[in-house]
């Protein structure tokens, strides 16, 4: 399973004010099969298969344009790990065991 991190601004708005877009896309988002994602204050993780991730990339990027912007611009970050499941929790799990185990330096 694929994980990417996806920032989509709206620019050409007539406010600087972006939380109707970003409810849009979770709207959106709730639509899409075949994914699991994640709001934070920067972004949306989206998890699925590299392909399925790519179609759900595009729904996501021209949403904005249906709602007026006249200018969209998408950063996509992708982690397509292969030699294990992996999963944005398991990342987060990863990084805690190693603070409680004052693991901070790799060795």
């Amino acid at each position: 399973m694929a994980i990417a991190e996806i920032t989509i601004i709206p620019i050409g708005t007539a406010t600087t004010s972006l939380s109707a877009y970003v409810a849009q896309l979770q709207e959106v988002l709730s639509k899409q099969e075949g994914i699991q994602y994640e709001l934070t204050s920067m972004s949306t993780i989206v998890e699925g298969s590299l392909d399925r991730l790519f179609e759900v990339i595009r729904v996501l990027h021209e949403t904005p344009f249906q709602y007026g912007a006249a200018r969209v611009s998408t950063s996509i970050k992708i982690d397509d790990r292969r030699d294990k499941p992996s999963s944005s929790l398991q990342k987060i799990q990863s990084v805690q065991e190693k603070i409680s185990k004052s693991e901070h330096y790799p060795s």
